[in-house]
């Protein structure tokens, strides 16, 4: 009863959208968290609060909102075009000016380290510079993401 209840209310509307986009993001970055304590054979649990690494969170999360619209709104929609375009802005972001963005502190870090000595404190710390994606991150992202988006809906309607 309960199940069904739940189900009615987030069934075909804003409700099931949101949380399609916010799940999907999550399950990537559990994805993401999983595929690095097998490759470091360590736990961090930053991982979780960080950007950048396989799959793209972000292009997960709005592929899956863009696809979700589609199904429910249909892709020939005016709101599908305009998720279909935001999300099409974050992945390029995602890949192409904050991966710029990441190159670049790389190296105002390398920089430093070399003016400073060694003593990164004294330059105010270091700067974060995995801050985007690789386009193949942002290519898995945004898959999984619209398989997500399929399940999820086809999880709702069961």
């Amino acid at each position: 009863m309960f199940l069904d209840t739940a189900r009615q209310t987030i069934l075909n509307n804003g409700y099931e959208v949101i949380i399609c986009a916010v799940t999907s993001a999550f399950f990537a970055q559990v994805i993401k968290f999983i595929l690095f304590t097998i490759k470091n054979k360590k736990v961090n649990f930053k991982i979780f609060s960080t950007t950048g690494g396989m799959p793209s969170s972000h292009s997960a999360g709005v592929m899956a909102l863009s696809t979700i619209i589609g199904i429910l709104k249909g892709y020939d929609s005016c709101l599908f075009a305009t998720a279909l375009g935001f999300s099409l802005i974050i992945m390029y972001d995602a890949a192409g000016l904050r991966r710029a963005a990441g190159k670049t502190a790389a190296c105002l870090n390398r920089m430093m380290d070399d003016f400073y000595h060694h003593d990164m404190q004294a330059a105010g710390g270091k700067l974060k510079e995995l801050l985007g994606h690789t386009p193949l991150e942002v290519f898995v992202g945004a898959i999984f993401g619209i398989c997500y988006a399929y399940l999820f809906h086809s999880f709702v309607l069961g």
